[in-house]
């Protein structure tokens, strides 16, 4: 009878994670296929097959304009991130402090919030200290919700980091600056890459945040908003939202490459008896 149980248990499970799988990506394999449709009206059915859609990108100089902003922003938080995130986890990771629990949770705490309190909340202090709007708020206000996501990725890093290397690094007379950069970097480096990219595509992919904080220069999330109000460019958005979700798709396919390189890497370099693979 167990068995029957668990046969029937884990049936439904698999039925439900497909269902899951279908309502969550159905809405999104639709954007290649209307990016590929030759017509203004998304609808079924399509009327042909064209790539004009993506031709127009290529042509239109605002967009190339939105592009340039959101890679500096997504360029410039995701190596900010990292670096703070870094600094965190390594003190989280090796060190005992006061309240440890207590500030690593608040500094985790962009993760549960809703973004559109956090970028009001934003908003309303730059405006109160006197800061223009522009390019350089919305690379803080991503900093913001970035570095929790670079702080989970680097505390499994130096978690898994045996402090036997650093140690004997130390006694063979090498500094604490030529430890971590000959020691520790490489060996968490395949995080910091994955840490980058993860950083990298939340920033260019964030549009509320962006929204509040942007000034003249807007982001590639907040030019797509705009677009929308007009349904001749409908096809190109799609287009333009195809590019994007490969974009996104290859990057996290790298960053958990990485991570999980890293995984393998810190497992192998030493054994169970202390020797080194």
């Amino acid at each position: 009878m167990s068995r029957v149980l668990k046969f029937i248990s884990a049936r439904w499970m698999v039925t439900y994670a497909v269902a899951y799988m279908i309502f969550l990506y159905a809405p999104v394999v639709l954007l290649p296929v209307f990016a590929l449709n030759d017509a203004t009206i998304i609808a079924f059915p399509l009327s042909g097959f064209t790539t004009n859609w993506f031709v127009v990108l290529w042509h239109t100089e605002a967009l190339h304009g939105a592009i340039r902003n959101s890679l500096f922003v997504a360029v410039t938080a995701a190596i900010l991130s990292t670096v703070l995130g870094s600094f965190a986890a390594r003190a989280s990771a090796r060190y005992s402090f006061p309240a440890k629990r207590s500030i690593m949770g608040f500094i985790m705490l962009p993760l549960v919030l809703p973004e559109i309190i956090v970028a009001v909340a934003l908003l309303v202090v730059m405006m109160r200290l006197g800061m223009s709007l522009s390019l350089w708020t919305v690379v803080a206000g991503h900093i913001l919700i970035c570095t929790p996501f670079a702080i989970a990725i680097m505390s499994s890093a130096f978690q898994g980091l045996d402090q036997s290397l650093e140690e004997a690094s130390l006694d063979l007379g090498e500094t604490r600056v030529g430890t971590f950069l000959r020691i520790t970097l490489p060996l968490v480096m395949p995080g910091v890459i994955s840490s980058l990219l993860i950083c990298f595509t939340i920033s260019l992919d964030e549009f509320i945040i962006a929204f509040f904080l942007t000034g003249t220069d807007v982001t590639l999330p907040v030019y797509i908003w705009s677009q929308l109000r007009f349904p001749t460019k409908l096809p190109s958005i799609m287009a333009l939202g195809t590019i994007l979700l490969v974009l996104s798709i290859g990057l996290l396919i790298i960053a958990e490459w990485f991570r999980r390189r890293a995984s393998k890497k810190q497992g192998l370099e030493a054994s169970p008896t202390g020797g080194f693979v």
